[in-house]
């Protein structure tokens, strides 16, 4: 049974999702500001954390930021307001997927299940994939580029294994959005751009890059090829 912890001031929203959630025997907990989310995620494991972006304290771009630095347990971020700006911040510190306040609570519950089957089936290979001097332990989930440890966020991971296991081949943003983070992800394909472009910043130099592909979408390709 998967633990769900809810991070809002309003607690409303906070028995809103808790009814929804548990309707669906998730067991769910509700804490109403980013310290105290911070160090709930620090001394229990939840499976998923549902973070608003206004919260009295630290907002949720910052709590973000310091669970990440510890964990890549999946985040889905509400927010009231709808600038994209905010979305591909909240992308870039590690969320997973956003929802605009106000919401369905039933959406609410499509995203968490969407989220969790991600995470839960993991990739199947037990190989590695290998590109110029980058190296993917599939079966460890690990990364090396020249025996060195690289460390990504479990999305930037899914990426590069889609990407590597593909080289050379051309994958449109809309494949990789089924790839990468399913066929009932509500995002947009300015998501793939964002983690492609943290993904070359972390990869240069391995001899992989990741081309860009003009009006089609990203293949990867390692020093050598043509």
């Amino acid at each position: 049974m998967a633990k769900i912890l809810i991070v809002d001031d309003e607690p409303n929203i906070i028995e809103l999702a808790k009814l929804y959630l548990e309707r669906e025997r998730y067991q769910v907990e509700g804490v109403a500001c980013g310290r105290d989310a911070v160090a709930r995620q620090a001394e229990d494991r939840f499976d998923l954390i549902v973070l608003d972006l206004m919260l009295p304290d630290i907002d949720g771009f910052e709590v973000c930021r310091q669970i990440r630095t510890r964990s890549n347990v999946p985040i889905l971020m509400l927010t009231a307001r709808r600038e994209d700006v905010d979305k591909i911040v909240g992308l870039e510190l590690g969320a997973d997927d956003y929802l605009t306040k106000p919401f369905n609570p039933r959406e609410l519950v499509a995203r968490v299940k969407a989220i969790l089957r991600r995470y839960q089936s993991g990739p199947k290979q037990s190989d590695t994939v290998e590109a110029g001097s980058l190296r993917i332990d599939l079966s460890r989930h690990e990364v090396t580029i020249g025996g060195e440890p690289l460390k990504l966020r479990t999305r930037e991971l899914a990426l590069l294994v889609a990407l590597a296991q593909n080289q050379g081949i051309v994958l449109s943003r809309d494949k990789l959005l089924e790839m990468v983070w399913g066929y009932d992800f509500y995002g947009e394909t300015r998501t793939v751009d964002v983690h492609v472009s943290h993904l070359r910043d972390k990869i240069a130099g391995s001899g992989a890059q990741i081309e860009t592909v003009r009006g089609t979408g990203y293949k990867m390709t390692a020093t050598g090829e043509h």
